[in-house]
């Protein structure tokens, strides 16, 4: 067999070594695929689009974007392209940078803010913090103004799997609203790994290998010498992977192709190719290999980079063999250094020795700016024990890299330092911050133990530095539901917080008191809130925190203190458009839950949870969904509510969330309370009481009383009703740290109301005016006209029926409303204003039908078949035969499931006397003399009463 062909020239080659590509440009056997590709940039002019291309190693996704790359420039397209590199996943914003840099011209245009954010990205302005939400609307805004019809936007991205965390995270938004711009994003990643584009929605596609035909096309193009026996055996061997069939012959030595013409012996395909790309390396002069690995440990591929770190200022001299050998070239659109294929890179890695990598690292190191994160960051490569100076610089940069919104990477940059550091002080206090940003950022609360106990152990003196107690206490109440210790924790801490290194002094305080107010939410005890009070005045001015101001008032003691810090709460959920912090953002809508000002957070906390989904701040996007939950029970989206809470207690699950997840647990108890699954509901209460009990989380215990409640209201059942209630407190008395009581208002009365409890129903009434709670939103206006209303006995109060009934808006509170509907009716009906109540009480039926809330939806049909209504739906077990008039059908119905007169008497809003009188009806009529032949008459003469028959009968009115 002849030799080979010698290698294809540079333009006849594909940039990545493992084309499918002939001698004139043309991919052989991928026809298909760029029509794909083709269709994807056609769709692009009119709308964005996306598509992410899989497949194995060397099948030729690389080549794929090459064209696609061509494609798009020949069709008027700005091409940004950025290649993925595991060497340097740890650099925040690298790939950004890289699609950035064509577009720095434009960014001054941009509005101050978004300019000012991305000179922060690119490393060309200090700037404020920066987060990660502020990083991708700046980019976005760039994208859709750098894209149009005349001059659209293809964002072609290879290898996605190792594009640094902070840019994936910024692509991914990318890719999620590609479709509001002319942009068309083209990414590739190997089948089955995981990439910021995997949770995104976008389309894949699945590069296959060559078909037989293609690979002996694409063979006999590149060798035509080859012999045919020896080309059948490498097509068979490559299974259609091009990379295989284009590097396995060149592997090939002359003795190997000349005496016996055979390949090697068989490996695995990939260890096959590793093994021909390391030979190929470890054949390249010394001077070669050093400046391959300067280039793979610098990433960025800049050629000054290379030439100053070489001594070489006029050329790459030394760059000539591996050019030549096909391994690498430099792209003549950005001028920068290109590896063929990822394999070179990896080769160049394992033929290199630890001494070589270090001499890297420093080389790289002198040539970069003192202060400069690259710099930091190659002098921590190169240690090989403590090194305070790098410490303190790697300090330095954890913070920068936080400010700019990559708290991941802020958390394994400071655990680094830590490792560089010879003292245990600074060893435990950078220990003490990794968890502290691990616990409120990151939300990975299963670390922060271990983090925490290495602090300790490296620094006991520190171990109760405010750092380590903020992170600590975040995972008590978290993870473990421990409210005593965490409070005592923060309390104790806050009052040494000086021992903080300089400048983090207020950052962490506020943290610190913030999460004690948290603490203090969920123990619901007084005792607590005194201590948080207090610990706030001593702390001052240094805590000087409007938003901790604006949260106590509106989220710890609505009741007494919203009023007064209502406008400043609507003036930042008025700027949440602009807000670009999770945390912020978060901590307004939970200031913004007990006031009804949650429907003014919903975009911003969508964007929290995007943030999250893109591997950004979990804590807060958990935190996020189930405000947004929580917003859907007051509007009534309860099938929204499932959604939002199943996503929220998954990731509660993954990261040890606990005491977050009960929140989202009890908001589908209430679900399923309103809806009559009671056994659910039962479940749920029980499990918020047994877990929440004894660990002092005196809020699930509220949680659970509430669910119970609202279960019992709903089947009419009000004496339990009242008992529940009465476990979370007193009507009439509004204490200053039940938050909750709001929610509670209307169960409250209602049940006292309906139990006979008149005078408790009127001092809560009056207690929930004396503290003005109707001025703070329009639904607690709404409902505390409805209340008064149900609080006065034997009259019907029209004029506050009415009010509540009209209040503006009241449509954002369906299940509200047709509660008050309801009650609204039962008076009529009892009033004998039999034709008003029907209007009410059809309204709220239809209201509770679309909802869902059957047990509702029972008492509002019984009301009005009380009413002489004749209505389509038949409730089971509904009064049997047309000769027992509505009532005594209900008495009835009620006597056989054994209630006795009084309890049938509290739910049907009658006196026992005139019970009594109805059953001695129904005895009469049905013939029975007993309560124990009540039940089978009504059976009986049920099945022979057709449903037609009872829909169609008209009942008189009693």
């Amino acid at each position: 067999m002849a030799p080979p062909s010698p290698p294809v020239p540079e333009g006849d080659r594909n940039r990545t070594g493992n084309s499918c590509v002939n001698s004139v440009g043309r991919l052989i056997g991928r026809s298909a695929e760029m029509a794909i590709i083709d269709g994807l940039f056609g769709t692009a002019i009119a709308r964005g689009t996306a598509l992410l291309l899989t497949g194995e190693a060397g099948v030729g996704k690389s080549a794929l974007l090459d064209a696609a790359a061509l494609r798009a420039s020949e069709s008027g397209f700005r091409v940004l392209r950025v290649v993925g590199s595991q060497f340097e996943e740890g650099v925040s914003f690298s790939a950004l940078n890289q699609i950035l840099q064509p577009l720095a011209g434009e960014i001054a245009a941009l509005p101050a803010r978004q300019a000012e954010t991305l000179q922060v990205v690119l490393g060309l302005s200090e700037g404020r913090p920066t987060e990660l939400p502020a990083v991708t609307n700046a980019v976005h805004i760039l994208l859709s103004r750098a894209a149009s019809e005349s001059s659209p936007l293809a964002l072609v991205i290879d290898d996605v799997a190792w594009v640094d965390r902070p840019s994936a995270a910024v692509l991914s938004a990318v890719a999620r609203y590609v479709r509001t711009g002319s942009i068309a994003l083209l990414a590739a990643s190997r089948t089955g790994d995981e990439s910021f584009l995997s949770s995104t929605g976008i389309p894949a596609y699945e590069v296959q290998p060559l078909d037989d035909v293609s690979a002996n096309e694409l063979v006999t193009e590149r060798f035509p010498a080859m012999a045919a026996r020896v080309r059948r055996r490498l097509v068979a061997e490559a299974r259609g992977n091009p990379l295989a069939l284009l590097e396995l012959p060149v592997s090939l030595n002359d003795a190997q192709r000349s005496e016996r013409g055979t390949l090697p012996t068989v490996l695995p395909l990939t260890e096959r190719l590793k093994r021909i790309f390391s030979t190929r390396v470890g054949a390249l002069p010394d001077a070669t290999r050093k400046l391959l690995l300067l280039a793979v440990l610098d990433g960025s591929g800049e050629l000054h980079i290379l030439r100053q770190a070489m001594g070489d200022p006029d050329g790459l001299t030394e760059l000539c063999p591996a050019e030549r050998n096909g391994l690498v070239q430099v792209d003549t659109l950005t001028g920068r250094l290109v590896f063929r294929h990822p394999l070179t890179r990896s080769a160049v890695m394992d033929l290199s020795t630890s001494a070589e990598r270090r001499w890297g690292h420093l080389v790289l190191a002198a040539d970069l700016p003192e202060g400069s994160e690259r710099r930091a960051r190659h002098l921590a490569e190169a240690a090989v024990g403590p090194d305070d100076q790098v410490a303190a610089l790697l300090h330095q940069v954890a913070y920068s890299t936080l400010h700019r919104g990559d708290a991941v990477g802020a958390v394994t940059t400071l655990l680094r330092a830590s490792e560089l550091s010879s003292t245990g002080t600074a060893k435990g206090r950078r220990l003490a911050e990794a968890a502290y940003l691990g616990a409120n950022i990151t939300g990975d609360l299963r670390n922060v133990r271990a983090l925490l106990d290495r602090a300790g152990r490296a620094d006991p003196v520190g171990a109760d530095s405010l750092a380590a107690a903020v992170a600590a206490a975040s995972q008590l109440l978290n993870g473990e539901g421990d409210v005593d210790t965490a409070h005592q924790l923060l309390v104790g801490a806050v009052d040494h917080h000086h021992e903080l290194p300089d400048g983090a002094d207020d950052t962490i305080l506020r943290e610190a008191l913030h999460t004690l107010l948290g603490v203090c939410f969920f123990g619901g005890r007084p005792d607590l809130w005194h201590a948080f009070d207090q610990a706030v005045a001593r702390c001052r001015p240094c805590s000087s925190d409007p938003l901790l101001t604006v949260m106590r008032g509106a989220f710890g003691d609505p009741a007494h203190a919203a009023l007064s810090v209502l406008d400043g709460l609507d003036e930042r959920i008025a700027g949440l458009h602009q807000e670009t912090d999770p945390t912020r953002i978060i901590r307004a809508a939970v200031s913004a839950t007990y006031v009804d000002r949650l429907p003014g957070c919903r975009s911003a906390l969508r964007r929290v949870i995007d943030d999250g989904r893109s591997g950004g701040a979990i804590t807060s996007a958990i935190e996020a969904l189930f405000l947004l939950a929580n917003d859907a029970y007051t509007s009534g989206q309860w099938d929204e509510l499932r959604r939002t809470t199943d996503e929220g207690l998954g990731w509660c699950a993954t990261y040890n969330y606990r005491v977050l997840g009960c929140t989202a647990q009890f908001l589908q108890g209430l679900v399923a309370a309103a809806q009559g699954d009671s056994t659910t509901a039962r479940q749920i209460a029980d499990r918020l009481v047994s877990w929440g009990n004894p660990r002092g989380l005196g809020m699930l215990r509220v949680y659970a009383s509430h669910i119970r409640a609202l279960s019992a209201l709903g089947s009419a059942d009000f004496d339990a009703a009242y008992r529940f209630l009465g476990e979370v407190g007193t009507p009439g008395q509004l204490p200053p740290h039940m938050p909750h009581a709001l929610w509670l208002l209307l169960d409250f009365t209602e049940a006292a109301a309906h139990s006979g409890r008149h005078s408790e129903a009127a001092s809560h009434v009056a207690a929930v005016r004396k503290t003005d709670i109707p001025s703070i939103s329009p639904r607690l206006a709404m409902l505390t006209d409805a209340a008064e209303a149900i609080a006065t006995p034997d009259f019907v109060d029209h004029e506050l029926f009415e009010a509540a009934i009209a209040t503006p808006g009241a449509e954002r509170w369906p299940f509200d409303w047709a509660r008050i509907c309801l009650a609204y009716g039962e008076r009529l009906r009892r009033a004998k204003a039999g034709v008003e109540a029907r209007v009410h009480l059809e309204a709220a039926l239809r209201t509770f039908e679309r909802l869902g809330a059957a047990p509702w939806s029972a008492r509002a049909g019984n009301e009005l078949r009380a009413s002489g209504i004749p209505i389509r739906t038949v409730i089971p077990g509904a009064a049997p035969p047309s000769q027992l008039t509505p009532q005594e059908r209900q008495v009835a119905q009620l006597a056989a499931t054994g209630l006795t007169n009084k309890q049938i008497a509290a739910r049907l809003f009658l006196s026992p006397r005139t019970v009594a009188a109805h059953l001695r009806s129904v005895f009469r009529k049905l013939n029975v003399t007993s309560r124990a032949g009540l039940r089978d008459a009504l059976t009986g003469l049920t099945r022979s009463t057709s449903p037609a028959a009872l829909e169609d009968s008209t009942p008189s009115t009693p």
